[in-house]
This record gives C-alpha cells, sequence and structure tokens, in this order.
C-alpha cells in the first residue's frame, strides 16, 4: 500500500498499522514541523511553508488543525483524532488533524516521527499578536511549547491583524532557522516572535510581560428568543513597562521573547518551607 493512497485516518488507532510508510528522506535533510492554530488552510501559514522550502536541504511536514482553534493553550481534546493527508506544494506530507494545535504536534511527533526525528517545530504564522501574558492562553505558543515538551527546539511566530507584509515575516523567520542550523539550537526554549503593523523600528529581545488585551465587561445578550448569552468586550491596554515584550511591540519593534517550559516561582520555594505544611 503506496503512502500517497492513504486518503483519510479515521482516528489515531487506526493509523498505527500504517507507521512504517512515514516518509523516507536522507539523513542530512534538516527536518521542519510546521503548525498553527488558525487551521491548515491559513494563508499565513501558506506563505511561511512557501519561504521555508526555498532553504536548501530542509523536509517539511504540516501537521495543523482542521479548523481555527486560537486560546486553546497547550490542551487537548484527549479523544480519537481524525486526520487526513492534504495536498500542500513543497512539503513532504501534510495533514489536517481534528484536534487542537498541541494535538496536532503530538500526533506528528508520535506517528511520523520514526524514520528521522525533527530538528525543529514552527508555529504560524498566527493572525494576531501573542506578547505578554497573553502567551499563555495562545495555542500558537502552546503547539510550541509541546514541541519543546518532546525535546525539540520550537519557534512561534506571531504578527498583528493587518497592516503587516507577510511574506517579510515569513523572511525573518527563515532567518532564524537558517542561524539554528549553523548553531547548536537553543534547549528547552521556545522563541516567541510578535510582529507589529505599520513602519518597524527595529528588533527588540524583551522578557514576556503585561497584558495588551483586558475584558473590560460582559454584555448581556438575546437573539431571536434564544438563551441569553454573556458576550465579553475586550479593550487594548498600552504597556508602559519598557522592558516587556508588549512595550517593544506595541512601539513597533519586532519583539523577540525566549520562553521557557518550567513556570516554578523558586524564589518562593524557601518561604514555602518554613510553613511547616503537615499531612491532613
Amino acid at each position: 500500500m503506496d503512502r500517497a493512497n492513504i486518503k483519510k485516518i479515521a482516528t489515531v488507532s487506526t493509523v498505527c498499522f500504517f507507521a512504517s510508510f512515514c516518509y523516507e528522506v536522507a539523513a542530512q535533510n534538516y527536518r521542519i514541523l510546521v503548525t498553527n492554530d488558525d487551521g491548515v488552510d491559513s494563508p499565513l501559514l501558506h506563505t511561511l511553508v512557501a519561504e521555508l522550502t526555498l532553504i536548501a536541504d530542509v523536509e517539511i511536514v504540516v501537521v495543523a488543525p482542521d479548523r481555527n482553534q486560537s486560546g486553546s493553550s497547550q490542551s487537548s481534546i484527549g479523544g480519537p483524532l481524525v486526520v487526513t493527508k492534504v495536498d500542500l506544494e513543497g512539503v513532504a506530507e501534510a495533514y489536517s488533524v481534528s484536534g487542537r494545535p498541541a494535538d496536532a504536534v503530538r500526533f506528528a511527533v508520535v506517528q511520523l516521527d520514526s524514520e528521522q526525528s525533527f530538528d525543529l517545530v514552527i508555529s504560524g504564522i498566527n493572525r494576531g499578536a501573542n506578547v505578554g501574558n497573553v502567551s499563555h492562553l495562545s495555542g500558537t505558543v502552546g503547539a510550541a511549547m509541546e514541541g519543546l515538551y518532546h525535546g525539540i527546539p520550537a519557534i512561534a511566530v506571531s504578527q498583528e491583524l493587518s497592516g503587516v507584509d507577510t511574506e517579510a515575516s515569513a523572511r525573518f523567520v527563515s532567518q532564524i532557522v537558517k542561524r539554528y542550523r549553523s548553531m547548536t539550537p537553543l534547549q528547552g526554549v521556545v522563541i516567541a516572535i510578535n510582529i507589529p503593523s505599520g513602519e518597524l523600528q527595529g528588533v527588540a529581545v524583551r522578557g514576556m510581560g503585561d497584558s495588551y488585551l483586558k475584558t473590560d465587561s460582559y454584555s448581556l445578550n438575546q437573539e431571536n428568543g434564544e438563551e441569553p448569552y454573556f458576550e465579553p468586550e475586550r479593550i487594548r491596554v498600552e504597556s508602559v513597562n519598557p522592558s516587556t515584550d508588549t512595550y517593544a511591540y506595541q512601539q513597533g519593534y519586532i519583539s523577540v521573547t525566549p520562553l521557557k517550559f518550567d513556570w516554578t516561582a523558586y524564589s518562593v520555594i524557601d518561604e514555602i518551607n518554613t510553613w511547616n505544611l503537615e499531612l491532613p
């Protein structure tokens, strides 16, 4: 049975038998898994893939959600996945997954990684910024973190909703990929990139901080006699802290932020130990 004849994978359990048909590549190829949280049909993802295919000796595998999964962080549907093969020019193979971004990455690493390990996970390009504390909610960042969870260096890239040259964004990501290929990639770190609209002022490497989106209130709505529902009213907040990625982004800089998987507040471990907590 040829891999090209595989049209649809009903569930994860039904695809296990054809794992041996994974695409075989030369050992010298740099293997990149590309995903996102906007869905496999996102033109921003396609622009990124087109740019990455211009890098010599790179194999691109795309595994992304079958629909928009924004705001899903690193969550999982926790059940069977419908996985469908899709056509995407210039890539070794591409699939849509009926799960969240982290599900897509996990499936790719576990199911498609048997012949040659992925060297890098790239999540994006996302439509909408993921700077500051919003990063914790981001499916784009969550997918990159899932790559990190499996020991693979990862990049998460997002840009403003409008007014951005997506091809330029893709070239910026390509620049980092080329740098990663020429060095030992940063281990245990997700490089989070956020590209603002308008004239770019430069590149700023900053720590994660501030929330530029705030839920200010909820409005009560009801349509055609249906059950009433509360609609969040969100506003944008300007950062005043120059040390944060949010501030740099809002000032017109491409923000580059190294993120870690470990959220532990090590500075308070000793203090909590002084509480002498006892078993109930």
